[in-house]
Order: structure tokens, then sequence, then C-alpha cells
């Protein structure tokens, strides 16, 4: 089976030379993250402008397999150590991206009167497709949940670079990459060792297999010192080119005109929980030691490669950031569905007694 079908090879070819063509431009203006925001931007006004843009999942998949191997090659030995110091605040971490879940969701069904169900599946902070299909599961609107973490993760990730980059926001990270020199006979049992275990993820329906698998495996190796190859730094560009267009291809010319009123709502809602993560990363930095930047992407209610990316772009706790939103994913994602059920019962019997 081919991995992009002849039906959406001219779709996908025509995403990608426009996303590469605003990757190009974005270089060229200095923006932050160039490779993802311009092909993101580009690709999503091509869609609500009706232009038949496509990104196969087989291309999200590449993309997310060259983000996650990248970012494993910073957890060295020394690195694991420092992490190992900071479970307790990644825990804490945990407790406030769930409670402020929690919140936005009351909020956004306050606010438009949608169904408690999927207003908690769609302020949930986690994937896209996972928030969906375990909404799906409970009887929620899988378009409104999709739709409110598409518009959530565009606004973190066009948001919070840009915020950082005007404000002068710039780290010198001393945490480095175990392997810094690209050698193609090791860099090819890289890409084989971890695309074998992102295969197994994905054959076990586990979240995320793309980028946790090849990161695990990252991760193994550089922290028992074995250092088969840095990534060429076009692969790295090449990911995010590819997550780029893949987040802009989940909007479409209908997506404005569907519930205009829930999106505004759902909006709202994100600058929200934007804003109170920035208080709780503040705190958190107070209390850890933490660079404040580097708290703040670590919690915010953005996705794992975006705001990996984000750090490592302004030399920020690259191993830092990564180890707080993939903790926060992994125990998200299973303890959604009991934490609904609670929720739901808890709702149930206040009704009850009332």
């Amino acid at each position: 089976m081919p991995i992009v079908s002849r039906s959406d090879l001219v779709p996908f070819i025509l995403a990608f030379s426009l996303g590469l063509l605003a990757a190009g431009l974005c270089v060229w203006l200095a923006t932050p993250l160039p490779w993802m925001i311009g092909p993101l931007l580009a690709t999503a006004i091509g869609r609500m402008a009706g232009v038949d843009l496509h990104a196969p999942l087989a291309v999200r998949s590449a993309g997310q397999w060259a983000i996650g191997t990248a970012l494993g090659l910073y957890f060295t030995p020394p690195v694991v150590q420092v992490l190992a110091s900071y479970i307790g605040f990644i825990a804490l971490g945990i407790v406030f991206a769930m409670g402020l879940g929690l919140f936005c969701g009351w909020l956004l069904q306050r606010m438009t009167g949608i169904d408690r169900t999927t207003a908690f599946f769609a302020m949930a902070i986690g994937g896209a497709a996972e928030m969906a299909a375990q909404g799906e599961r409970h009887g929620a609107r899988v378009d409104r949940v999709a739709a409110a973490h598409s518009l959530r993760i565009m606004m973190v990730v066009l948001i919070i670079p840009f915020a950082f980059k005007f404000s002068g926001v710039h780290g010198l990270d001393a945490y480095q990459p175990g392997a810094r020199i690209v050698s193609y006979p090791g860099l090819a049992l890289l890409i084989a060792a971890t695309s074998a275990m992102a295969w197994l993820f994905r054959r076990r329906d586990l979240p995320n297999a793309w980028v946790i698998g090849p990161l695990l495996v990252s991760i193994g190796l550089t922290a028992t010192n074995i250092n088969l190859s840095a990534l060429p730094e076009w692969m790295v560009h090449l990911g995010q080119l590819f997550i780029g267009i893949s987040l802009g291809s989940r909007f479409s010319r209908e997506f404005l005109h569907t519930a205009p009123r829930y999106l505004g709502c759902v909006a709202l809602c994100s600058t929200v929980a934007m804003l109170l993560a920035f208080g709780f990363g503040l705190a958190l930095s107070a209390l850890s030691g933490i660079h404040p930047a580097t708290a703040i992407l670590a919690t915010s209610p953005g996705g794992i490669a975006e705001m990996s990316l984000t750090a490592k772009t302004l030399e920020l706790g690259v191993p830092i950031v990564t180890a707080f939103h993939v903790m926060r994913m992994a125990v998200l994602v299973m303890t959604i569905g009991p934490l609904f059920n609670l929720m739901r019962r808890w709702q149930a019997a206040r009704a009850g007694a009332s």
C-alpha cells in the first residue's frame, strides 16, 4: 500500500510546496519556529480559502518521528539524574494540567451551553486525536472536541513562541545532545530502532506512537551513553514542516462557519488556560529553581513536539520541557476516562441529593 494514495498526492505536493515557501519566508523574517509556524499558517489559510491541501497520516507520523528522535538525544546520563530530582515538580505539573482542563471545561460549558461531556473532552489538556477518541467513547460531539483542540494548539504555537521571541527571552541551555556528529551507519541503526518501536506502539494502539516510541528508544540509547548519530539538521527541519502542514490541514472553509460563537468561546477559554499556566509556571520556577521561561513552556497547554521545539530553538531546558509534557500526556491518556466517570458519578450524586 503506498504511503500517499494517488488521490492525495497532488494535494500533498501543493501543501508541501506551500509549506516550504512559507518556511523560507519565515526563516528570512527570523520568526520563531520558522519551519513549523510558516507551514502551519500557510496551510491553514490555504485550507480555509478553499484550496485542496492535504497531509496524509504517514507524513504527520514522519514529522513526529523526527522530533521524538531528536529530543531523545538530549537525555544524557547527567540530564537523567537532574530530571530525577524534579519528579515531584513534574507530578505537581500533571495535577495542575488536569485541574486546568476541568476548570476550562466547566467554563466552556457555562459560556456555550454545550453538553458537559463535550466540554470536558474539548478542554482536557491532551492531544486532539486521543481526546476525540476518548470523547467519542463517552458520547461527546467529536467534531466540537477536535475543533477545540485544533484551535487551542494553533493559538499556543503562535502566541507563546512569538511572545518569547519579542520579549527577548533566550537561554543558554546547559543541556546538549549526547550525539552531535552525524554518522550515517549509526543514523541507519537509529532510524531502524526508533521506527521499529514506533511501529510496535502503533500496533498496540498507544497514543502519540510516532513521538513516544522513538523518544523512548532515543532516550534509552543516550542515557546509557550509546550515541549512534546526531540527526541531520535537514531531517529536523523536514519534521517540523511535516508537523506544520499536518496541523494546518485540520482547518477547512467549513471550520470558520461551524458554530462561530463556540469557536470564539474556545479561543477565550484557551487564552484563560495560557494565562493561568503562565502564572503556575512562574510559581513553579520560584519553588524549583527551574528557569522561568523553561517552567512556563513545561506547564503550557501545548503539545509535546511544539513546546519542546520552542525550548530547543530558544535553548531553554529541552529535556525538562519534554519530560513534563510526556509525563502529563501519558498520565492524562491513562486517567481521563476514569476521571470523567468519577466526575459523572459525583454530578449524579449531587443531583440526587438535591
